[in-house]
């Protein structure tokens, strides 16, 4: 089994990039494979769940031309040949992994094809609520069934069937279930909206209007015509700032360090992480070079200092919600409270994420409390190592190797191979780390250009 040893680190100094973005390499896998023309997709993370998204496309008739690969994990640079909104039938059920994102939008892209597909996941997939997508999808006349074990869970079987356009509120904010009813309406006759209770993740949206299709915004309804077709075009992934996240918190936390993550995606609707670490104490410089592919794109500095707790915002939860597990480790080192709740949604992750939390702080020595919603810590304590379990879940174990960084003694976090489902090279960062490096090319990685 794959296991992270961490021990406690002195300080933090270093300049690197992260891998693409993986919400940016799904779309643009999706998009560009329904597009007229070809497309030159580059930085694309070549993880387990954007690869199984890939492998979707082509199963339906996509043509792949690989460029450059990242060894040992998958193409990281690629011509995607389009086929004009008009999918072939896939042979046999497609595997979306350990992929919420993955199988919610592909079920809004495939709801209003000529054809009958089946898409399928993992043990943990299969647990997660899919109701969310397939109420929307069936107001707009999609038959999709639910063959889980569970109720409304995957498999989903998806019988292709000619939509109509609707208006749906979403009653929890949501960038995937809106993603699947946007994708959808592009199959429809006439306007299709969707109306967030707050704002969310936008990178469809920019993604599709960098495509040549054509969206309308009012406050949080975002419309989109059926009837248009994407235009290729190339399109440059930036890094990951949900995967700079755990950096960042590593640098910030430590008094002293300066850290500087390069050519990273800083979209307005993704930066809250920054927005709390800085309310806590650290010092954040954004600096914004490009943002030709409707994606903003720069570097981030952040400077350590002693961190203090905070009250994560209601408004904030949405477009943090995969940043909390790191936030907790934040929360632990900082001192005074920091109370996050609004927050349910960690329940139905690739874990309960609150309950992997709590469970993996209490086993360090940190003093939290756990809601329904969310949790409390108090922060300050000193940390102890611990053994830490990921339960396969990638943010788990990555934000306790974070954790082991600050913690007395040898942690341990095991089951680490699910780290490659959102972060390959992650261990090859977290090693130069552990040994206060200071040359560049121990954390340089393939997938990111200098």
């Amino acid at each position: 089994m794959s296991e992270f040893r961490v021990k406690s680190i002195g300080s933090l100094e270093a300049s690197f990039p992260v891998p693409g973005d993986k919400s940016m390499s799904h779309r643009a896998a999706m998009i560009a494979g329904l597009a007229e023309g070809v497309s030159t997709v580059r930085n694309f993370l070549p993880s387990e769940d954007c690869l199984n998204t890939l492998r979707a496309m082509r199963a339906c008739g996509v043509e792949v031309e690989v460029l450059e690969e990242m060894p040992g994990f998958g193409p990281t640079s690629m011509r995607i040949h389009g086929r004009n909104m008009q999918l072939a039938a896939p042979t046999a059920p497609i595997d979306c992994g350990n992929s919420g994102t993955g199988m919610r939008l592909l079920a809004g892209l495939f709801a209003g094809q000529s054809f009958e597909c089946e898409l399928f996941g993992d043990e943990s997939l299969s647990g997660r609520p899919m109701g969310r997508i397939t109420g929307p999808l069936g107001d707009m006349g999609a038959k999709i069934d639910c063959l889980g074990e569970k109720p409304g869970c995957a498999p989903l079987r998806i019988h292709g069937a000619k939509l109509h356009p609707i208006r749906y509120e979403l009653p929890v904010a949501s960038a995937q279930v809106k993603s699947a009813v946007l994708l959808a309406g592009m199959f429809c006759e006439g306007i299709t909206t969707a109306v967030q209770p707050a704002e969310t993740r936008d990178h469809t949206e920019r993604m599709l209007e960098s495509f040549g299709v054509k969206l309308t915004t009012e406050v949080n309804a975002i419309s989109i015509e059926g009837g248009q077709v994407p235009q290729a075009r190339d399109f440059q992934v930036p890094g990951d700032i949900s995967s700079a996240a755990f950096w960042v918190v590593a640098a910030a936390a430590l008094p002293g360090s300066c850290l500087v993550i390069r050519q990273v995606g800083l979209n307005p609707t993704r930066t809250a992480i920054l927005d709390v670490i800085e309310r806590m104490g650290a010092q954040i410089t954004r600096t914004i070079h490009s943002a030709d592919d409707g994606e903003p794109i720069g570097d981030i500095e952040i400077r350590g200092a002693k961190l203090t707790g905070t009250e994560l915002l209601r408004s904030e939860i949405p477009n943090l919600i995969d940043e909390i597990p790191v936030i907790a480790v934040a929360a632990a080192m900082a001192e005074g409270k920091t109370v996050i709740r609004n927050a349910k949604e960690l329940r139905v992750k690739e874990t309960d994420r609150i309950d992997t939390v709590v469970k993996g702080l209490r086993a360090m020595g940190g003093n939290i409390e756990e809601f329904e919603d969310g949790m409390e810590i108090t922060g300050g304590s000193p940390l102890h190592a611990a053994t830490i379990e990921s339960h396969g879940d990638h943010r788990i174990a990555m934000a306790f190797a974070i954790a082991g960084l600050f913690a007395s003694g040898e942690t341990v976090v095991r089951n680490t191979d699910c780290v490659n489902t959102s972060y390959p090279g992650f261990a090859r960062q977290l090693a130069a780390v552990l040994a206060e490096s200071r040359n560049e090319a121990d954390y340089d990685l393939p997938t990111v250009p200098a």
